[in-house]
């Protein structure tokens, strides 16, 4: 049963995180930078996760505990988080997205590596299959520029070394705590762009609609519910169950912005489906039913 409820908590994060081009592309629309929309929604994200963490009165971590969790927002969550939206300068999005989602496999080769976890041949065939779906999902184009396909697989480098971190750091501390000093981290960082540079704010109430809708829903939602399913299920099978983000991505893509759902889409959409169903089959059955 823990097992079905991680699944369940990473199936809502990766639905939450989908919808994160939905609210850019909504903000870009109102007339603000990457960078802005990135610090309005870290800081606002950080703000309700302050107030929760003082209102259920939890203590934060002290030593090297407290140092990783900040670096991971600094670092990692941050820097993910730049790589990917400057690669999408210089390279098509779906080239983009699609090296960015090499990122489970990098998971599963660091969580063999320094974890010393087995991945059983069913994980591995459900990795390939979820894999493999993503390029017929998002719509795999080429002609990019060598920096934005560096510049993405740099994206999913530090993503899958943040989740390995995360998948121990976690277990160590409370899940509001980490992911409260994680984004802050991260606004911080952002923030200090900002102070340089100069910020812009979304000329409408449908854009602030929409950064309220990145930092609470595909923040605040979308983190605490990846810890939670990270801490039941693991690094590998939390990664697998994440690239349900493009199949939401292209849904609400086609739902609300007008791009064209193809069989292609449809069919690549199906095989990352099918490695997730196939995933919750293997964590409900005993396990020797697959040695």
């Amino acid at each position: 049963m823990e097992r079905l409820l991680g699944i369940g908590f990473i199936v809502i994060s990766a639905t939450a995180f989908g919808a994160v081009p939905l609210f850019a592309n909504v903000a870009y629309r109102e007339g603000m930078t990457p960078v802005s929309v990135l610090f309005l929604r870290f800081s606002i994200a950080a703000v309700v996760l302050l107030c929760l963490t003082t209102i259920k009165k939890r203590s934060f971590p002290s030593g090297k505990i407290l140092l990783l969790l900040i670096l991971m927002g600094a670092v990692g969550y941050a820097g993910q988080s730049f790589s990917y939206f400057t690669a999408l300068r210089f390279a098509p999005s779906g080239l983009v997205s699609v090296l960015l989602y090499i990122y489970p496999a990098l998971v599963a080769g660091l969580s063999f590596l320094v974890l010393k976890q087995s991945i059983p041949r069913v994980k591995l065939f459900a990795l390939l299959l979820s894999l493999a779906g993503i390029p017929f999902t998002i719509g795999l184009k080429f002609g990019s520029q060598s920096l934005g396909i560096l510049l993405a697989i740099l994206a999913a480098m530090i993503y899958s070394v943040y989740i390995i971190i995360g998948t121990k750091v976690t277990r160590e501390t409370d899940i509001l705590v980490s992911s409260t000093i994680i984004i802050t981290s991260a606004g911080v960082i952002y923030g200090s762009y900002i102070a340089w540079k100069g910020l812009s704010f979304p000329a409408t109430s449908v854009g602030w609609g929409a950064i309220f809708g990145l930092a609470l829903i595909s923040t605040v939602i979308a983190v605490l519910m990846f810890f939670e399913g990270l801490k039941r299920i693991g690094p590998v099978d939390a990664s697998m169950l994440s690239t349900l983000e493009p199949v939401v991505t292209v849904g609400l893509a086609w739902r609300f912005m007008g791009e064209r759902l193809t069989m292609m889409n449809m069919f690549g959409g199906l095989m990352i489906l099918a490695a997730a169903i196939l995933l919750a089959r293997y964590e409900t059955k005993p396990t020797d039913e697959y040695k």
